[in-house]
């Protein structure tokens, strides 16, 4: 007997809907599954057979063919086994198969018939509305995800013994509910640390302020124990609110790479994802041979920290470039290609050199002459390129790490961000695309970020003086022009030049000695 059940591939971030056919026919004992299976679905059938039997349930002892379509997409992972089981138990007589065509049907058996979690819950149940299934059956610990989907029907299941009931009208199963809206407003701006746990650090605040309200790549340069890792970890507190769009888009990401957990239903903060400096280039941009989300996808509509940026391997760095500019990653294998979305904030920090203290106020640098120079060369400059704001970070004195003045909390620097990404919004209302200053072309800027005869000579004289490369040309106007968006002003004034002068500390000829 030929029955179908539906089940789901996940590539990218997108759904594909796998049927599955089970066939049960007369002859010698033997399983066959066909239509690209990988090795994990090729073992359900032992991990079936052992839950059957467990639950009390009849395994065929015939000719079973599974056949998953289509056939020329490959099936990965161990999701499968509720969707072949429950076939088998349709084919063999023991589920009414009327409705099983209404339904989505994915897990993971264990060999006492219950359900382990899946992987792409959310990308899943989209596909699955999208096509027009009544419902969708999948291990409990993944209803919330998938139940943020309206007009889907989400059932989350402990064990095989409940689906076999729900098919056959012997057990009634509860739909998950999960109000969307209540859910991401309910911890929309709920985040761990805030700016006003740092003492001092006044000008570094500022110019993650400026990062923040522009969308500003920015690199940290400072002795050790001056609070950089402090500084950046509160950075996701003063950006904007993730709208609906945002959060769903990010939510999908983590679904798929499996970090959602059992109690989370929406990801409504901005992401802040800090990775190991022994990080691989696949583990940070993505891929693998069944292609995975990598950091920078994880970091999607939030903030990368790349902590002791000399320490990464330079081809993994490298490897970030493109996405940084594109803000997408492409994963090409021969018979496929993915796509993940990868717009995120970079902050990296750094310490001035290996020993931690050129340029330190009170201790002296140890590193041989040349040394800091090499240290500092393991940054590309193409990468350089696409920071912004270059800061200094010096160590916090007694006095002030004593007071008890409190400091100014995220949520007052976050309004005043959202005030600038405003005034951003109506600017490029017509570019759907961009969403920050950070995003403008070199012909966006010298249409946008104009500056007088004065303006156009301070910066001349910082050029000559400092001697700034000609890359921090496009950057300063770029960071003066969201100066300006901060303070409220049509034009770029000389103060918002001056002040995005100073953030260019790399760039300054002789800054390494």
């Amino acid at each position: 007997m030929l029955v179908k059940t539906f089940g789901s591939a996940v590539y990218g971030i997108e759904a594909i809907t796998i049927t599955i056919e089970v066939n049960i026919s007369s002859g010698k004992l033997a399983y066959f599954i066909v239509g690209l299976p990988d090795n994990a679905v090729r073992e359900s059938m032992q991990r079936i057979e052992a839950a059957l039997q467990t639950n009390n349930y009849r395994m065929p002892r015939q000719r079973i063919v599974v056949n998953m379509a289509p056939a020329d997409i490959r099936k990965e992972g161990s999701a499968y086994d509720l969707t072949i089981a429950t076939a088998i138990l349709a084919s063999s007589g023991q589920i009414e198969n009327e409705d099983l065509e209404k339904y989505l049907i994915m897990g993971e058996l264990s060999l006492d018939g219950s359900l382990q979690p899946i992987k792409g819950a959310l990308p899943i149940a989209i596909q699955a509305r999208k096509e027009g299934y009544k419902g969708f059956i999948l291990p409990k610990q993944n209803a919330r995800e998938a139940a943020i989907v309206n007009e889907l029907e989400v059932y989350g299941v402990e064990n095989i013994k409940e689906v076999v009931g729900f098919f056959n009208g012997e057990t009634q199963l509860t739909p998950e509910v999960v109000n969307t809206r209540d859910e991401f407003f309910k911890s929309l701006t709920n985040y761990d640390s805030d700016f006003s746990e740092v003492r001092g650090q006044e000008n570094i605040k500022r110019a993650l302020e400026i990062a923040a309200a522009g969308g500003h790549n920015v690199i940290l340069i400072g002795p050790p124990g001056a609070g950089k890792t402090m500084l950046a970890r509160r950075l996701p507190s003063i950006l904007p609110p993730l709208s609906l769009y945002e959060s769903l888009e990010t939510t999908k990401i983590h679904s798929v790479a499996g970090k959602l957990s059992a109690a989370d239903a929406l990801v409504t903060t901005r992401p802040f994802r800090s990775p190991h400096h022994t990080i691989s280039d696949v583990a940070l941009v993505g891929g693998g041979s069944n292609p995975q989300p990598g950091e920078i996808s994880l970091a999607h509509n939030g903030v990368l920290f790349l902590d002791e940026l000399p320490e990464f391997k330079r081809s993994a760095l490298e490897v970030m470039r493109q996405p940084l500019e594109e803000r997408r990653v492409t994963i090409s294998r021969a018979k496929f290609t993915v796509d993940y979305p990868s717009s995120f904030m970079l902050v990296a920090s750094m310490n001035p050199c290996p020993c931690g203290y050129f340029n330190h106020p009170e201790k002296d640098c140890i590193c041989p002459p040349g040394v800091v120079q090499k240290y500092l060369s393991k940054i590309s400059g193409p990468l350089l390129d696409r920071i912004d704001l270059h800061v200094e970070v010096t160590p916090v004195n007694f006095t002030e790490l004593a007071s008890d003045r409190l400091a100014e909390k995220s949520e007052f620097i976050r309004n005043r961000v959202i005030k600038a990404r405003d005034v951003q919004a109506e600017r490029f209302g017509n570019k759907p695309e961009l969403h920050a200053n950070a995003q403008m072309s070199p012909q966006m800027v010298r249409d946008i970020c104009k500056i007088g005869d004065a303006g156009q000579a301070l910066l001349k004289r910082a050029m000559e003086k400092l001697g700034l490369s000609a890359r921090a040309y496009d950057r300063i106007l770029k960071v003066s022009r969201t100066i300006a968006d901060l303070a409220g002003s049509e034009q770029i004034e000389l103060e918002h030049l001056a002040e995005a002068i100073n953030f260019r500390s790399l760039d300054r000829e002789g800054w390494a000695g």
